[in-house]
């Protein structure tokens, strides 16, 4: 239980929560604000989600993972992956919230806490694994670092 606990509290993780809580409020913000110019809500929630991915992808990279290589060919391998990995989580949060929301007629709010918790863990694991991924000798999968 202490090796798990070692391996999931840690500086890593911490600063995973830290951007992951400010990547949520730069999806709220920008959500709010252009709400608030007028933005019909599928446009608001479109930019504000781009929003969000890119802020995530930079704070991730240099914060979290410390991936600091920024040749062209790695800069996109990892930015594709991201992107494709928060496309997925996005489509499974939208059919959590479809479910719990919708068809058993939870609490809004409370579909959203649960929805945002399993989306950061599942952001998480193929951050870690695969898109900002290290290899014993503190490179990157890539070879680089």
């Amino acid at each position: 239980m202490t090796n798990l606990w070692s391996k999931l509290a840690n500086k890593e993780s911490a600063a995973y929560i830290v951007c992951g809580v400010l990547t949520t409020a730069v999806d709220w913000i920008t959500h709010r604000i252009l709400w608030h110019m007028g933005a019909e809500y599928q446009v608001s929630t479109a930019v504000s989600w781009v929003a969000a991915v890119l802020f995530a992808f930079v704070s991730n990279k240099f914060f979290v993972f410390q991936s600091f290589e920024m040749k062209p060919g790695r800069l996109w391998k990892e930015f594709a992956s991201f992107v494709a990995c928060r496309i997925a989580t996005f489509l499974i949060t939208m059919a959590g919230m479809i479910l719990m929301v919708g068809v058993l007629c939870w609490n809004e709010f409370l579909g959203k806490l649960i929805v945002s918790g399993a989306s950061m863990v599942l952001n998480y694991i193929p951050s870690k694994l695969f898109i900002f991924k290290k290899t014993g000798d503190g490179r990157n999968r890539y070879g680089e670092g």
